[in-house]
């Protein structure tokens, strides 16, 4: 059993944790005690965090065959859309603008506005074998899985279009250069979490060195020495202003452990 140490203060985006043993998984098997932690790109970790693991390398591949790209969960969204430009495979642009791994760009249904990667997946691979997208419960930012997926599959469409690709690496441009998680909460239906944040005073607010984003008021950004107590505290209060103001219960987008 191989376990590395990784220190979600350096490791995750918003560059908050403790020091944690982490366990390397390069099997597939029942891990349920454990949750998958990936790049860290969308955590916000306590001091008191539970078992985490990572897919190894055995879970970095991109592999082609027939009309189905079959791909590794531990594999980067970077790996991927350098495949996709060199081998002109349409529809997985929008990638380029979100970070991570292929595991948890899949568990949440990562996406950019009307782009979400389950648009384009055949089917996932779990310990319970291949399980067809029309039998995955899914929605906006959103699956019910509750294990871990290993590898993804998609149908492949040609055409990669380098137009696209300007556009959503223009709409980098809009997000904070600083430390983040990305998205604190996820759109309610017919409205944007970000223009909520900033009716309700909250764009630039700041507790200790966390923030909601003068840039993007949907960003809870880390200016120095973040906390993840000030964190929680910014969370609480702009579900609370909002619910308050717009009757609107917002929901993290940010995984909280």
């Amino acid at each position: 059993m191989s376990f590395k140490q990784i220190d979600f203060s350096r490791y995750s985006s918003i560059k908050i944790g403790p020091k944690v043993d982490v366990k390397i998984i390069e099997e597939i098997g029942d891990y349920s005690e454990y949750q998958i932690i990936g790049r860290a790109n969308n955590l916000l970790i306590s001091n008191n965090p539970p078992k985490f693991a990572i897919l190894g390398e055995t879970f970095d591949y991109i592999k082609q065959e027939d009309d189905k790209l079959y791909v590794g969960c531990a594999t980067s969204s970077g790996k991927l859309l350098t495949y996709a430009r060199k081998n002109n495979i349409a529809n997985l642009e929008f990638i380029a603008k979100l970070p991570g791994n292929l595991g948890g760009l899949v568990k949440m249904n990562a996406g950019l506005k009307t782009w979400e990667i389950f648009n384009y997946i055949d089917k996932i691979k779990t310990k319970d074998g291949y399980i067809k997208k029309e039998d995955i419960n899914y929605s906006y930012r959103d699956t019910k899985l509750d294990t871990i997926v290993y590898e993804v599959v998609f149908n492949i469409e040609y055409g990669f279009c380098k137009d696209k690709l300007k556009e959503f690496n223009k709409m980098r441009d809009n997000q904070p250069q600083v430390p983040s998680a990305g998205s604190c909460f996820k759109n309610p239906k017919g409205d944007f979490a970000g223009r909520l944040i900033q009716e309700v005073g909250l764009k630039g607010f700041r507790k200790g060195d966390m923030a909601f984003s003068e840039v993007h008021s949907n960003f809870l950004v880390n200016l120095g020495n973040g906390k993840y107590e000030d964190a929680i505290y910014l969370i609480h209060e702009a579900k609370k202003r909002v619910k308050k103001s717009f009757n609107i219960d917002l929901e993290e987008e940010i995984i909280i452990f």
